[in-house]
């Protein structure tokens, strides 16, 4: 992978679909990107009309548009790190895989886009696993939600426990650095309570539950956070809990906007100056 030298911005990349309501996907990686102070690239692989309410169209991005936009920017400027939200569909995955392998893009986050927080597939059994074959093994984490974790580790996953084990079975089948299960569609008590392995170690991380029901783009901010972190020089494990700790903050301003659910609010840094 090309990197600028030690005195030029930090520069991160996010490979995922536009969100028109700007609550998740594109607009709020690049947005949590900024207030982690890195240079927020982009290479787009689907167009979506969605808000509050909903999704109601998708369009796909040619594969060669999607490889265009990758290399035009890591040939060119450089990303010290990058991470994958919604890929769509088979032929964008292995062609994403491909990138990442031939640029050498070596610290790479990826959100592993699958299944909806409500349990809603959103991608076919091909794509999973083109998805699990090509992209997940070249990851440095991945950070699957409750229902994605069931899918990568073969569990169903209802308590604690569960999570634990999701984990070290995700970590030892796809030859990962590090995985983080998130508890975001967990119940009760386990609601946001996330599990982190990396092989040695196994950690529960739980900040304040915050109650509010605008919580859209959750999943998208705290794997952008990771990545910005990681672009920012710091270890797998501190960027991790530091990202953690942009989101449960991010929850607390959330977005009361539109006639659904709002997204987080990342606006919170320039708020407390």
């Amino acid at each position: 992978m090309i990197k600028p030298n030690s005195k030029s911005t930090p520069v991160a990349l996010t490979i995922a679909g536009s969100d028109s309501g700007g609550g998740a996907g594109i607009q709020t990686d690049l947005r949590t990107f900024a207030f982690h102070c890195v240079h927020g690239t982009s290479a787009i692989t689907c167009v979506t009309a969605q808000n509050t309410m909903g999704v109601m169209r998708v369009d796909a991005m040619p594969k060669e548009a999607v490889i265009a936009q990758i290399r035009a920017v890591v040939e060119d400027i450089g990303v010290q790190a990058a991470k994958t939200g919604m890929l769509l569909n088979q032929e964008i995955i292995s062609a994403v895989a491909q990138e990442v392998a031939a640029l050498k893009i070596d610290t790479l986050v990826v959100d592993p886009v699958m299944v909806s927080r409500t349990g809603a597939q959103l991608i076919d059994d091909n794509a999973v696993q083109t998805l699990c074959n090509e992209l997940i093994p070249q990851a440095a984490i991945i950070t699957p939600n409750r229902y994605e974790a069931q899918i990568l580790s073969g569990l169903e996953i209802v308590s604690l426990a569960d999570m634990q084990t999701a984990a070290e079975i995700i970590f030892k089948k796809l030859g990962i650095k590090a995985v983080l299960v998130k508890g975001g569609g967990m119940s009760g008590s386990l609601r946001g309570v996330d599990v982190w392995f990396d092989g040695e170690k196994l950690e529960t991380l739980t900040t304040q539950q915050i109650e509010t029901k605008n919580t859209h783009g959750t999943g998208c901010t705290l794997s952008a956070a990771i990545t910005a972190n990681l672009a920012l020089g710091k270890d797998l494990w501190t960027a991790v809990q530091q990202a953690k700790e942009y989101v449960t903050t991010a929850l607390t301003y959330s977005l009361d906007i539109g006639k659904g659910q709002g997204p987080v609010g990342h606006f919170f840094p320039l708020l407390q100056k």
